[in-house]
């Protein structure tokens, strides 16, 4: 077994990849990732009891966020990168360790003798990966929180990078990790701590709401183009909105126009962004076509974090990445330092000696019903559901991916009743955005509040809803669940939702292969978490829920 990882929805046989990713990671780079994180489980150990003693963790908290953000999935392929990262871990372990003075003894080599180029990748890893932990349900839980911990790392770098940061965050983030280092703790102490990574998760989506609606206001309802202009063209995919605000910046004037991609289509509904002229608009669709579509752009890509997959020699040329986004061959930008932005003058002198985009559609989308839009249509809701116009609420967020069994979520938005609304956020929208479904009293039947972080907006309208219609609990609400899920960012969302105690949610296109029988069986139970089925059978049962 030269690797094993089963982080995703798309793990082979939904068992695990063992030789090579489907993702296109190779097995040296799982085996650093195992390392990487085993490294943050050090740090983690240390840094929670380093808090105990009232010493500041904040460099702790933000390096295992940076870290794990690196190791979700489609995010990072570059082995130099989690070689420079695991040795600047180690160092920052070492501190800890030294501050506290002491030193745990599984851990891997001080930082002062390790050199990445030398290690045995694979029995180190071995040694320290997923299948170290022997217990099936006991690994189970633990991935669990670690891939909870992933996403949520994702969504509090996002809000970091844009100065927003919570001490008790970061105090949770280690507190956890640290715990999956804990043989003491067993099958029922780590379900309630799966749910404390649900609780952990919905504060970090709060923090990153406040963070890019204070920094670019509160995103509004927005007709999205989704056509092409005749100017040199960059193409920006990935989640963070500071590379988006500073490509606009730079690229003003330039005879360059800018285009989102995938998840950061919502940047479209922000007003800051739709200051810029030259700001076109959307193109493309899903992560997982990325490699058609790049092609067909034209100009130049930056992928500012996951998803990127293996890159083309097509476009190989004017690709670049950033932020915790790498790829082999391709530069990246590098962080910014001294307060001063990022420089993207590479890619935009790149672009300027690219050919205007291939135009594959045309028309517009509308979006941008985040929680801010849904509050204030949130009377107009609940007269529509009181009248009996609308009957139901479909939450159909999460991810997309390439999987053909995801054909169920466009069934599903075609079969619904007129008098059904869908709720969306992250890229599972591209399965039935583009759909013509109509509208309920001006309402369009798709709501689409944003990246996959925004399903806090969901959150947020369902407990207003709770209190215009006078109901007690979550569940009474006409609101089903339908979720896709492919990486740990969904995780974190599902985790989320549990937390919250909602129940009858329905996840596919496969149950996670890290949810042990034993695992699903607790969860199916105090949850009632199912696996989707026939999209026809599954309407009929949300409709008579």
């Amino acid at each position: 077994m030269k690797m094993f990882c089963y982080q995703c929805q798309e793990a082979a046989r939904n068992e695990g990849c063992t030789v090579r990713g489907v993702c296109g990671k190779e097995s040296d780079t799982a085996r650093l990732q195992d390392l990487l994180t085993f490294v943050c489980k050090g740090i983690a150990f240390y840094a929670d009891r380093a808090a105990e003693h009232g010493h500041s963790i904040a460099d702790a908290g933000l390096f295992c966020m940076q870290a794990l953000f690196a190791t979700i999935t489609n995010a990072n392929f570059d082995n130099r990168r989690f070689e420079a990262l695991i040795g600047e871990g180690l160092a920052l372990r070492d501190r800890l360790s030294d501050q506290l003075g002491n030193r745990r003894p599984d851990q891997l080599p001080a930082a002062a003798t390790w050199r990445a180029e030398q290690q045995d990748y694979q029995s180190e890893a071995a040694r320290v990966g997923v299948l170290a932990t022997e217990d099936p349900d006991i690994r189970s839980l633990r991935e669990t929180i670690v891939y909870g911990l992933r996403g949520i790392a994702a969504y509090g770098d996002h809000a970091a990078v844009l100065g927003h940061h919570d001490q008790t965050i970061y105090r949770d983030l280690v507190r956890l990790l640290a715990v999956t280092t804990d043989d003491s703790r067993g099958v029922e102490e780590l379900v309630d701590l799966v749910l404390e990574t649900g609780n952990l998760a919905l504060r970090t989506m709060a923090l990153l709401d406040k963070a890019n609606s204070g920094a670019y206001g509160a995103p509004e309802i927005s007709e999205v183009n989704i056509g092409v202009g005749s100017n040199p063209g960059i193409l920006i995919s990935g989640h963070d909105l500071r590379d988006m605000e500073e490509l606009l910046q730079q690229t003003a004037g330039s005879g360059v126009d800018v285009y989102t991609h995938c998840e950061m289509l919502p940047a479209n509904y922000y007003p800051t962004f739709k200051r810029y002229d030259h700001f076109i608009g959307n193109y493309g669709n899903s992560w997982w076509r990325q490699n058609r579509e790049f092609e067909s752009f034209n100009g130049a890509i930056v992928m500012t974090t996951n998803c990127i997959t293996p890159v083309r020699d097509s476009y190989l040329d004017r690709i670049f990445t950033t932020g915790m986004a790498g790829y082999p061959g391709v530069p990246h930008i590098p962080d910014r330092k001294n307060g001063k932005p990022k420089d993207f003058s590479a890619v935009i002198e790149r672009a300027r000696r690219c050919n205007s985009p291939t135009e594959i559609e045309s028309g517009s989308i509308v979006g941008g019903f985040a929680h801010a839009q849904l509050e204030a249509l949130a009377d107009k809701l609940a007269d529509a559901l009181q009248s009996g116009a609308i009957k139901r609420f479909v939450a159909m967020g999460g991810c997309d991916g390439r999987q053909r069994g995801r054909s169920y979520f466009t069934e599903v938005a075609e079969e619904l009743p007129d008098d059904t609304v869908i709720l969306t956020a992250g890229c599972a929208k591209y399965r039935y955005n583009k759909l013509d479904l109509g509208d309920i009293n001006g309402i369009p039947r798709v709501l689409d509040a944003g990246q996959c972080n925004d399903s806090y907006s969901l959150v947020v309208i369902a407990h207003k809803l709770k209190e215009i219609l006078g109901v007690d609990d979550i569940n009474d609400l006409p609101i089903s669940y339908d979720i896709a899920w492919y990486e740990q960012k969904a995780v974190c969302v599902l985790l989320a939702l549990l937390s919250l105690g909602v129940r009858n949610i329905r996840l596919g296109p496969t149950l996670p292969a890290f949810l042990s029988p034993a695992v699903v069986e607790v969860i199916s139970r105090k949850f009632n978490l199912m696996p989707i089925g026939e999209a026809a059978a599954d309407i009929e049962a949300m409709l008579t829920s």
